[in-house]
């Protein structure tokens, strides 16, 4: 694999003079991004650059916290982001488009510094059109990678996990961000330094040389984009808090919002959005478009954060858990489905859902036996026991193993939408 520059840049900006100001040197060196492949020797590289440039490292976790900081999202939750998997629940809850849209407001603000090197799945938040950043990647082949592994005392089959994880979460992010299926394409970076046949030592050489080009030089332009950057995401953002989930991008203060997925009121969803958009500081006008994607199937829904977000019913009575959903969905409370206590419990581990709505008769793990498990690993979820065959015995023994309420069959919808919105109540005050 040979080493590649992957694009060169022509036009060259002295920096102003308020951004000389603003570092107290000379020059500016380029931002810097490095997205790397496991065992690819990126925190050698990472902690060579700093020492060599003195610009301040941005990590990943970094990222994350701050992004966890300007919104109600867990760091755990928003680092499900960068994962190829998306939960079950994200179609109700928009949960990974809204982390994004806070990992992209801390990735702008912080590049309202200068002399950084941001690392990890969030340097692909910066677009193309800000040219002050040098966009590197360090990638090797699998035989290289195997081999750094198992030097740091990694054996090669679980080698081969991490490594085939860490490039399936790789390629769904690059895809989702930039519809490029293949995170190491050297059309998405300035560099990719193949690990293989380079030491960190000419990697790192090779960075700063090209850093300090002219084809990545800060500019007035450069310096305009950034503040686009910055005010685009703080739109996004929040939109997002008020449960929308649409493209934003801005030019000087002129914003616009891309409405992707189809919506059967379309002209009060662009009141709702103009109206959020235009309270948002630096926002000049507003103006709404209708994206490619909105000519799809799929239903463009506002998140409510009024209702509980991810609700499991468990229950093997099909038809009726399906009509249930159904019911549920018309009165704007989206609900995953599972028909017995095994896959109920396999989706508390890897979702996590807020509230449960749980039958007690059922084949294999019984409702009561889910419950005391769910309460053991998962305190937080409110159980709603909903079942046609419980008796007092059952009753008591649910509430004392922490069930929020317990209904019977055939249930009120209204009573249950009503002991739903308490359970979510209970959830948020919790989270206080």
């Amino acid at each position: 694999m040979p080493m590649r520059v992957a694009r060169s840049r022509i036009a060259h900006f002295q920096p102003p003079a308020s951004l000389h100001k603003i570092s107290g040197e000379e020059n500016i060196m380029s931002v810097i991004t490095l997205f790397s492949g496991n065992f690819c020797k990126d925190k050698e590289i990472e902690a060579a650059l700093v020492a060599k440039t003195g610009c301040r490292l941005i990590t990943e976790d970094e990222i994350v916290a701050k992004a966890a900081a300007l919104s109600n999202i867990s760091q755990g939750k928003i680092k499900e982001a960068f994962f190829e998997k998306t939960s079950i629940f994200n179609k109700f809850t928009h949960e990974k488009e809204r982390s994004i849209a806070c990992m992209r407001l801390a990735v702008a603000e912080m590049l309202a510094q200068d002399n950084l090197i941001v690392t990890g799945f969030p340097a692909h938040l910066i677009p193309k059109y800000i040219s002050h950043v040098l966009r590197v990647c360090s990638i090797a082949e699998l035989k290289y990678r195997y081999e750094e592994a198992e030097a740091s005392g990694i054996n090669q089959k679980e080698a081969l996990r991490l490594i085939k994880e860490n490039d399936k979460n790789a390629a769904a992010w690059v895809e989702s961000l930039a519809g490029n299926k293949d995170p190491w394409d050297n059309t998405l970076y300035d560099i990719v330094i193949p690990m293989g046949k380079t030491s960190v030592d000419e990697a790192v050489a090779l960075v700063v040389e090209k850093a300090q080009s002219p084809a990545v030089a800060y500019s007035d332009a450069s310096a305009l984009a950034v503040a686009d950057f910055l005010l685009a995401a703080r739109v996004e953002t929040a939109l997002s808090k008020e449960g929308h989930n649409v493209v934003v991008t801005s030019t000087a203060g002129n914003v616009t919002l891309t409405i992707n997925k189809n919506v059967l009121m379309l002209k009060r969803l662009e009141e709702d959005l103009t109206a959020i958009a235009k309270k948002v500081e630096g926002v000049k006008t507003v103006t709404t478009e209708i994206g490619k994607g909105f000519y799809q199937t799929d239903i463009y829904r506002k998140f409510d954060f009024e209702t509980p977000s991810k609700v499991l019913l468990v229950d093997d009575e099909r038809e009726f858990v399906q009509t249930l959903s159904e019911r549920l969905l018309m009165r704007e409370m989206s609900s995953a489905v599972a028909y017995d206590g095994e896959s109920a419990l396999n989706i508390v581990d890897e979702d996590e859902p807020d509230v449960m709505i749980l039958d007690l008769k059922m084949p294999g793990i019984d409702g009561i036996e889910v419950l005391r498990k769910v309460k053991a690993s998962k305190p937080g979820i409110e159980v709603i026991i909903l079942t046609g065959h419980g008796s007092e015995a059952d009753k008591k023994v649910c509430m004392e193993l922490g069930a929020f309420a317990y209904l019977h069959k055939p249930v009120d919808i209204d009573l249950l939408s009503k002991t739903l919105k308490l359970a979510n109540e209970k959830i948020k005050q919790q989270g206080v």
